[in-house]
C-alpha cells in the first residue's frame, strides 16, 4: 500500500498576487485567533523557563548550572558528572522521538509554536510592529526615502533586538558560568575572556537569525524541514485549505447567492497569504515551507465569521480528510512510536534510580610494579572517587576476593557533597611465587553507614614470573 503524499505541480501565481518582501523581508499582517492565543501561550512558557531558570537557587549555588570548568553538571537537587553522558545522549534520543511522534500526528506543530528560532523570530516581528506600525506602514516606511523620521525608527528598532539578543546571549552563557557574577561584570564592562566572546557570539546569532535571517532559516538551514516529509502519512494533520470547498475563489458580497456565481467559500482576500510569517500561499497545497504556525488558520476563520460561513476552509487536516475519507488516530506508525517513547522513558527513569551516587576510577601507575622493604611486589594505583549525593560521605575502601593481596595506604576517606578526591594506594603480593604474571584486582569504595551507596571498579596487577 502506498502510503505517499500525492503532489500536483502549481504553476506560480502572478506577481501581482505573490506575498509582498519590502527590504530584508516579509511583511506580515497584525490578527488574532485561538491559534495565536495558543501560540502566545507556549512562548510565554518558554521565556519564562529560558530566562527565569538560570536565575533559580538551589541549596547555595545556581539551581541549573552545566560547569564545563569543573566538569559538573547540576540540575536541582542532582549532580551529574561526565560519567553520566550516557544519561544525556537518553535524553536527547527520547526527545528526537517525541518529536518524530509529535511530527508523524500533528506535523510541524514543533516548528510553529516552541522552535527558539520561531519564538523568537515573532518576538522580533512584535517589537517592529511596535516601533513601525501595522503591515501597510511598514511597507510605507520601507519604500520611502531615508528621513529622519525613519532612521530613528530603525535606529530604535534594531537596538531594541540588539538588546533583546544580549539578554539571550547573558542568559545562555549563564546556564555555564554562574549568572549572578556574569551579568554584574557585563554591565559594569568588566567582562572579559572567553565569557565576552560567547556572550557576543550568542547575541549575534539571536540579533542575525531572529532579526535579519528570519523565514530564511526555516527555508534553508534547517534540516527538519527535509526531512519532515518522509515522516508524513495521509492521516498526518498539517495546515491545509479545502479546495472542494473553497473553489472557485472570488470576491463577493455577504449574503450574496455564491450558488449561482458558481463561487466557492474563498473570497480570495489573500489575508491568509498577508500573515504567513515564511510569505507562502497555503492554498497552493502542502508546502516544505509552512511550519505549522496556523496563522492562516486565524485569519482564514476571521473573514468566514464576517461572511457568515462555517468555519475551517483552512485548518488542521489529514490527506483523507481532504479526500472526503476519515482520518485514522490510531495508526502502527504513530503507535510505535509512542511505544519506543514510553519504553525509553521508563527505561531512562529506572537508569536514575540506579545511577550509583559514588563514582570509583582506578588507573595504574605507569610504572609495571617495584618491591618494597619487606620483599613484597607492590603496584601503585591512583584512585578518582566521586561523591554524587548532595552531602558528606564517609566512605571505606577495600579489595574484593583477594586473597594473597594487601591493600596498603589510606582505607577511610570524607568527601563533600558533590566533590571528587583523588587517593594513592599500593597492594602488595603476600606469595613468594605469583600464579600469573598479570592479574584481576577489584577494588570497592562504599558508604560508611549506608552501604548501598557503593562501586566497584577493575585493574590489573602485574608481577614478575621469574621470582
Amino acid at each position: 500500500m502506498n502510503n505517499r503524499i500525492p503532489f500536483t505541480e502549481i504553476a506560480a501565481a502572478p506577481a501581482s498576487q505573490q506575498p509582498r518582501r519590502i527590504d530584508s523581508g516579509i511583511h506580515t499582517r497584525s490578527f488574532t485567533g485561538l491559534y495565536r492565543s495558543l501560540r502566545i501561550g507556549f512562548a510565554g512558557a518558554l521565556f519564562v523557563l529560558f530566562f527565569g531558570t538560570a536565575w533559580l537557587n538551589w541549596n547555595g549555588r545556581q539551581a541549573v548550572l552545566w560547569d564545563l570548568g569543573e566538569s559538573k553538571f547540576h540540575i536541582f537537587g542532582a549532580t551529574f558528572w561526565p560519567q553520566d553522558f550516557i544519561l544525556l545522549s537518553a535524553l536527547l534520543i527520547i526527545c528526537a522521538f517525541g518529536l518524530f511522534a509529535i511530527t508523524v500526528y500533528a506535523g510541524r506543530v514543533w516548528c510553529g509554536y516552541s522552535c527558539p528560532q520561531s519564538t523568537w523570530t515573532w518576538l522580533f516581528m512584535w517589537c517592529e510592529k511596535v516601533i513601525e506600525g501595522d503591515r501597510n506602514q511598514r511597507i510605507k516606511l520601507a519604500t520611502a526615502p531615508w528621513s529622519l523620521n525613519k532612521l530613528a525608527r530603525r535606529t530604535l528598532k534594531h537596538s531594541l533586538w540588539l538588546a533583546i539578543g544580549v539578554v539571550t546571549g547573558l542568559t545562555f552563557v549563564g546556564y555555564f558560568t554562574p549568572i549572578r557574577p556574569l551579568a554584574a561584570e557585563l554591565f559594569t564592562l568588566q567582562l572579559g575572556g572567553v565569557a565576552l566572546f560567547w556572550v557576543l557570539f550568542f547575541t549575534a546569532a539571536t540579533y542575525i537569525n531572529a532579526g535579519l535571517l528570519r523565514e530564511a532559516v526555516c527555508l534553508h538551514m534547517c534540516p527538519y524541514a527535509r526531512f519532515q516529509a518522509v515522516m508524513f502519512d495521509k492521516d498526518t494533520l498539517a495546515v491545509a485549505y479545502d479546495p472542494r470547498r473553497g473553489e472557485a475563489r472570488g470576491p463577493r458580497k455577504k449574503g450574496s447567492d455564491v450558488g449561482a456565481q458558481g463561487l466557492g467559500d474563498c473570497i480570495d482576500c489573500t489575508l491568509c497569504v498577508q500573515v504567513c510569517p515564511t510569505g507562502i500561499d497555503i492554498r497552493d497545497g502542502l508546502q516544505m515551507a509552512c511550519i505549522g504556525c496556523a496563522a492562516c488558520i486565524d485569519a482564514c476563520d476571521g473573514v468566514m465569521d464576517k461572511m457568515g460561513y462555517a468555519r475551517g476552509l483552512i485548518g488542521y487536516k489529514s490527506e483523507h480528510s481532504l479526500q472526503g475519507g476519515t482520518t485514522h488516530w490510531l495508526r502502527p506508525r504513530l503507535l510505535g512510536y509512542v511505544a519506543a517513547l514510553g519504553v525509553m522513558i521508563a527505561a531512562l527513569v529506572v537508569a536514575l534510580q540506579m545511577r550509583p551516587m559514588v563514582s570509583l576510577d582506578v588507573i595504574k601507575d605507569r610504572g609495571l610494579f617495584r618491591e618494597n622493604a619487606q620483599g613484597q611486589i607492590e603496584n601503585i594505583y591512583l584512585l578518582k572517587v566521586i561523591n554524587k549525593t548532595e552531602r558528606t560521605q564517609h566512605y571505606a575502601l577495600r579489595l574484593l576476593d583477594a586473597d594473597g593481596f594487601t591493600l596498603q595506604g589510606t582505607t577511610a576517606l570524607v568527601i563533600p557533597a558533590g566533590e571528587m578526591s583523588e587517593l594513592p594506594v599500593s597492594v602488595a603480593m603476600l606469595a613468594e611465587r605469583p600464579a600469573s604474571s598479570s592479574q584481576t584486582l577489584s577494588f570497592e569504595i562504599s558508604e560508611r553507614d549506608d552501604p548501598a551507596i557503593r562501586s566497584v571498579a577493575q585493574s590489573r596487577f602485574v608481577a614478575p614470573m621469574n621470582r
